[in-house]
């Protein structure tokens, strides 16, 4: 919905977490050592936010990452994950509402409330501000800034440009936003979460331009330059320089949306403040006092907690199909991770879950549990897993009977095989357990697969692969052995194969083809050549010969 441009400004509470996808990682992973090295979070190679202490080495937001390593050696990089941001952003969310219910959520680490409640309950906007500072402060947040402004966008730029450490809340009076925004750059508009997309020169704007230099300007912006640029370009530097042009040459130029944005340059905000909807409470905590260590005691401990849990969702027409587990031990340690089903899941599937993670992850846990929490990570709607009117078909039936062997004999009870990457057959066969995505590499599992592998079998692929492979012996018509030299030359035509003690003829044959590994590490370099054979009995196999040995390492059935 379009804002009204002429409804008045409405006092609005600006909430601002400085780096919040550091202190969302940071938070999430509980890695105080991580807290004490520059840190840096990445997207498409771009700086996204950085800690202080990457700041102070000059690293900035925008960067290319080689010039962020450049100026910072020692900078650890993470990869933006913006459910990291959401999800470490919403106990921060219920944290506020307890005290200033009405907040809607700009983006993780941005948030925006109507002034007038808290102001009249606290007695005064700052006093609001600083008491959520001080809530906020003891959820180890005490970075947090705040500002009071006619209007969520003023607020917004009060709080990243008005606010320190040392002076954390800072009041815009009412009536003062034009002349506050004034001498903020025109870049402001662009870095603003409040704005949306900034509308480019609309067709013709270079008609209407003036002549000379503006003229030019306007003539490059006819190609569909953003509002920002165009506005540099121009002579335009700053807000209140935007704001005392014509709103009706704005208008010609920039169209509606063009207006709007002009109007937050002169201080006028129209757009009100909408509280989000807060979300059900769907998590599920269980709290073991003494702390146990027996994965039996606490999965039955789990129990009640996981028929609450699906009950909930039930009561939402929801299933959950990704459900997140932690674990807290009772020295801090933690394990989390995120559970998949081939369905939904119900109250036992959770229980396993809680077992399974206890016993694959038991390393991260040297100490008792004494705490457990579930969550679902992923949501879908009930009646996309209703059960069918007629009867379950084959493909529901195999799922209930896979998913009961697997409760029985563990995580990796039962395993789908799946294709993954590399040179040798043995290597891209990927056993994923019933139920789980395939391992994701750095770029995921199918990426893995389609990267050149030098060397690697193109299709067809033969259909039974040894593992390990089975030692042959391949020799020539006078039964002398077979090997490849160096240069990748046969010392012998290749006549008879050997395999199990029998000996077979060799009727056609193919290669080699090198495969070359590792040149660089003396203890793990590999130089094979593989060949294609037909025995006398029509049976297609794949050879490899490596130094004097041969094995078979397929066979085409």
């Amino acid at each position: 919905m379009t804002p009204d441009a002429t409804r008045a400004p409405e006092r609005s509470l600006v909430l601002w977490f400085p780096d919040w996808p550091v202190t969302a990682y940071l938070r999430e992973k509980g890695r105080a050592a991580d807290a004490e090295r520059p840190l840096a979070v990445m997207a498409n190679n771009l700086v996204v936010a950085c800690s202080a202490l990457a700041r102070a080495e000059g690293v900035r937001r925008g960067q290319r990452r080689r010039d962020a390593q450049a100026r910072c050696p020692r900078l650890t990089v993470v990869p933006a994950d913006e459910a990291r941001d959401h999800r470490a952003f919403a106990p921060v969310l219920t944290r506020i509402e307890e005290h200033a219910p009405g907040v809607q959520v700009v983006r993780p680490g941005l948030c925006a409330l109507r002034a007038r409640g808290p102001a009249r309950y606290y007695g005064g906007e700052e006093r609001a501000g600083q008491l959520l500072l001080d809530v906020l402060g003891g959820d180890e947040l005490s970075h947090v800034r705040a500002a009071v402004a006619d209007g969520p966008f003023t607020a917004e730029q009060a709080a990243m440009a008005a606010t320190s450490p040392a002076e954390p809340v800072f009041v815009v009076p009412a009536g003062a936003s034009a002349g506050f925004l004034a001498p903020l750059p025109v870049s402001a508009l662009a870095a603003s979460s409040l704005v949306g997309d900034l509308p480019g020169a609309g067709a013709g704007a270079g008609a209407r331009a003036g002549s000379g230099a503006r003229g030019g300007a306007s003539a490059s912006a006819r190609g569909g330059g953003d509002l920002v640029s165009l506005l540099a370009r121009l002579g335009v530097q700053t807000l209140g320089q935007f704001a005392a042009m014509e709103a009706d040459r704005v208008r010609e130029r920039f169209g509606p949306h063009g207006v709007r944005v002009h109007a937050l340059a002169a201080g006028r905000d129209s757009q009100p403040v909408t509280p989000r909807t807060p979300p059900p409470e769907l998590d599920r905590e269980v709290a073991f006092e003494p702390p146990l260590e027996i994965a039996e005691q606490i999965a039955f401990g789990m129990r009640i907690a996981a028929e609450e849990f699906i009950a909930r969702l039930g009561a939402e027409d929801l299933v959950c199909t990704e459900l997140r587990v932690e674990l807290t031990g009772d020295r801090g340690e933690r394990s989390e991770r995120v559970w998949l089903h081939p369905a939904s899941f119900d109250a036992s599937a959770v229980v396993d879950r809680v077992r399974w993670q206890l016993a694959e992850e038991s390393a991260a846990l040297r100490s008792g549990v004494a705490l457990v929490r579930i969550s679902p990570e992923a949501v879908d709607a009930a009646s996309h897993h209703a059960p069918a009117i007629f009867g379950s078909g084959p493909e529901e039936r195999v799922h209930h009977a896979l998913s009961r062997v697997q409760a029985m004999l563990g995580h990796r009870g039962v395993l789908t095989p799946d294709v993954g990457g590399g040179r040798w057959l043995a290597e891209r066969q990927v056993l994923v357990p019933w139920g789980d995505r395939p391992p994701q590499g750095r770029a995921g599992l199918a990426a893995e697969r389609e990267r050149p592998w030098p060397g690697r079998l193109p299709d067809p692929l033969p259909s039974t692969v040894f593992s390990p492979t089975r030692p042959v012996e391949v020799t020539s018509l006078g039964g002398y052995a077979v090997d490849v030299d160096d240069r990748g030359m046969l010392s012998a035509v290749p006549a008879q194969l050997g395999v199990g003690g029998r000996q077979l003829g060799i009727d056609a044959w193919a290669g080699p083809w090198p495969v070359v590994e590792r040149g660089w590490d003396a203890a793990r370099a590999r130089r094979a050549h593989r060949f294609q054979v037909v025995d006398t009995e029509g049976t297609a196999w794949l050879l490899v010969c490596e130094g004097p040995a041969w094995h078979a390492e397929a066979v085409y059935d």
